[in-house]
């Protein structure tokens, strides 16, 4: 089949990392021609385009889709997505990301194409939005899921929250959790030594993580807050922040106001096939952001055999298991953050106990040829009903 993927920005993420596994799944294994529709990717979150394994995929770039919103640019991309999808004519149209869904889903729809597929990576509409803002997003993702056949959820909760703030009825919903390599992952423990070197770790420091890009709602302050109390019982942790951005420059600032440089570590913007590596360095990820679908980084550390602390969001639940995968906080929690990585700390037999029972829970569910499997079942139901439809 000819399937056009379509995403605003093709950055170092979790979403951008699904689309390309599932493009890439696509042609190599069911000899699908896929062509990937995205506009540039632009800022401090890296190209993912960039770090390999794209080179053989078909892309295309639109300059005019871009996620800020614009009213005059918008239209032009809107209709540079109708003139591709005119000329490329895909049997599938799956669409990712707020603007790349709302903009995909309105041109393959006018375009009468048979199979039209939207991800919801996270909703663009959160709790700690401004009422209007929030309203806004609600009713454009309502407008724009007539627009589709069947909506992908990466977790439960996604469909939960889409149906709850009735975007769409919970039928028009699938949950296929987001794919990736598990293998470096469940493989990672080999690289432990040479990780932890690589970060001038000593052999004793208990280290705790946390992958996500340095802004605003992915929680990194939270841990800031929580890192005196943590040091004071346990001398020996080290934090360790992956990812970069905007509030690199105040994060580390405020680290040095605590006096605890010695014990925080930036890794900065790494390439994907680095994160396994720097999962190995871990004893503990944190996951304590205020809006995700369900982050990578939880099955991440659960399949390198890593127990996780995350708060209680989205679809953290659907992975972090309390007590079995890890421990399950309020948001915004200071003192019970504290307590679950003391807790954890000083206790590496539930540490191990977690980490086993996290890499099961997770081995088969987020193997990228599983999801795509999945997906490509449901441009086949899609296609077959859209097909009957016509006669």
């Amino acid at each position: 089949m000819r399937v056009a993927h379509i995403i605003t920005r093709m950055i170092v993420g979790g979403a951008q990392e699904n689309t390309l596994l599932n493009c890439l799944d696509l042609r190599q294994h069911w000899g699908d021609e896929v062509v990937l529709v995205t506009g540039p990717s632009m800022g401090p979150e890296g190209k993912l385009l960039d770090q390999g394994g794209a080179a053989e995929l078909d892309t295309q770039v639109i300059e005019s889709l871009q996620r800020a919103i614009s009213p005059r640019r918008d239209f032009t991309a809107l209709n540079a997505l109708k003139k591709f999808i005119g000329t490329y004519k895909p049997d599938v149209v799956h669409t990712h990301s707020a603007k790349g869904g709302i903009l995909g889903r309105q041109a393959a729809w006018s375009m009468q194409v048979p199979a039209i597929i939207h991800t919801v990576h996270g909703a663009p509409f959160y709790p700690y939005q401004n009422a209007i803002v929030r309203n806004f997003y609600r009713m454009c993702e309502t407008w724009a899921a007539k627009r589709c056949h069947h909506l992908i959820s990466v977790a439960d909760a996604m469909t939960d929250l889409m149906v709850s703030a009735g975007v769409a009825p919970r039928e028009k919903f699938s949950t296929i959790y987001s794919g990736m390599d598990t293998q470096p992952y469940l493989r990672s423990e080999s690289e432990r030594s040479a990780a932890r070197q690589r970060f001038e770790l000593q052999p004793d420091d208990i280290v705790i993580g946390k992958i996500a890009r340095l802004f605003e709602l992915k929680g990194h302050e939270f841990v800031l807050k929580a890192a005196p109390a943590i040091v004071a019982k346990c001398p020996k942790v080290k934090f360790l922040f992956v990812g970069d951005g905007n509030l690199r420059d105040s994060l580390t600032r405020e680290i040095a106001n605590l006096g605890l440089q010695r014990h925080f570590i930036f890794a900065g913007l790494v390439s994907p096939n680095e994160v396994p590596n720097c999962v190995a360095a871990m004893d503990i990820l944190v996951h304590t952001s205020l809006r995700e679908g369900l982050a990578r980084a939880l099955p991440q550390a659960l399949l390198a055999g890593k127990p996780a602390i995350s708060y209680d969001i989205d679809g953290a639940r659907e992975v972090v298991i309390e007590n079995e995968t890890g421990i399950l906080l309020p948001p915004r929690s200071i003192d019970q953050l504290a307590e679950a990585v003391i807790r954890l700390a000083n206790d590496s037999d539930l540490r191990i106990q977690m980490g086993r029972a996290g890499r099961l829970l997770c081995e088969t569910r987020f193997d990228h040829g599983f999801m795509t499997e999945q997906i490509r079942n449901l441009y086949v139901r899609i296609l077959n009903q859209s097909s009957r439809k016509t006669l």
